[in-house]
């Protein structure tokens, strides 16, 4: 099939490399445009928009894929369907009629499990056990499309966002692929979504990762996963914002009673940093100071020499 390929961040490569390689005729690829990034704010192409070139494809680059001047230049592609991982814009009903098999979506979901932004990071924040990836077809309500295709995968008891996400980005590649094969034979028909079990994710903001210590240490592994590598997981210490890699449930009989967000060094055989919560203390295992480079939360606490009434919050 003649081929449309919408995406924005890293996490679509896979689906871009393993249509590349297809047989499937992947006349442009569609992105968000050019935007500053890093610490020198240096205006740079999006990862599917520099591999795009680098491999010769046309870049489109709308600021709405509702403007005119896109929608004429998708006319003339003429491409049969478009195929959309994490592109990053709403795609104008105008722009959805275009193609003839419309735009299929890759969402890192069970759907209607977890429509939105962040499928993977509520997943991990909410406990589950299972996820997976769907393909559907793209429509004006928020992931509602019927369904062409799913996958699932288990989430692992110390899965981060992005380890799960790299997962479901690879396995999800395939399906996408495999997904527009069944639809040019023509064997492949969409299934509307069910009415039950229906979640949001939207995107999880900074202020959304901020840990509040009162909370049970479960919930607090949680959200300290779901969050990285963003935005982050974040506290404050002594009025610093102090940003924290995973953490780990203390050894059993050996860690203190805590009081929420108390912060102390353990030396019981291997030192440690734990921080009370609700229920029990949790073990740091990293952490990064603001405008410094991440480091081990041992070293961090020797540095920041720790005071009895030191506190988290």
């Amino acid at each position: 099939m003649r081929i449309l390929f919408a995406g924005t961040p890293a996490v679509a490569l896979p689906a871009l490399e393993t249509l590349l390689a297809s047989s499937h005729d992947v006349l442009a690829v569609i992105t968000r445009p050019d935007a500053a990034a890093g610490r020198g704010r240096v205006t740079t192409g999006s990862p599917i928009g520099l591999r795009a070139r680098e491999a010769g494809v046309e870049v489109l680059t709308p600021a709405k894929p509702s403007d005119p001047q896109f929608q004429e230049r998708l006319r003339a592609l003429a491409p049969d369907c478009v195929a959309v991982v994490a592109y990053g814009a709403l795609v104008s009903p105008s722009a959805l009629e275009i193609p003839r098999l419309g735009w299929v979506n890759l969402h890192f979901s069970l759907l209607p499990a977890w429509r939105g932004a962040a499928p993977v990071q509520h997943a991990i924040l909410h406990g589950d056990d299972i996820t997976g990836a769907t393909t559907f077809v793209l429509e004006a309500g928020l992931d509602t499309g019927p369904i062409l295709g799913v996958l699932t995968e288990e989430i692992r008891p110390r899965d981060t966002a992005g380890e799960l996400l790299g997962r479901l980005s690879v396995a999800g590649a395939g399906l996408l692929v495999a997904t527009l094969d069944e639809l040019a034979d023509g064997t492949l028909g969409a299934v509307p979504q069910s009415p039950d079990g229906v979640s949001l994710a939207p995107k999880i903001t900074p202020a959304d990762a901020h840990l509040d210590w009162t909370t049970p240490a479960m919930h607090v592994d949680r959200l300290i996963r779901a969050c990285t590598p963003a935005p982050g997981a974040w506290t404050t210490f002594r009025g610093r914002r102090l940003k924290l890699g995973p953490a780990l449930p203390a050894l059993t009989g050996t860690a203190p009673q805590l009081a929420p967000g108390a912060v102390v060094v353990v030396r019981d055989g291997l030192e440690a940093v734990l921080v009370g919560t609700a229920t029990a203390p949790v073990m740091l295992s990293t952490v990064q100071p603001e405008g410094k480079a991440p480091m081990a939360a041992v070293a961090w606490a020797r540095g920041a020499r720790l005071l009895p009434a030191d506190r988290f919050s």
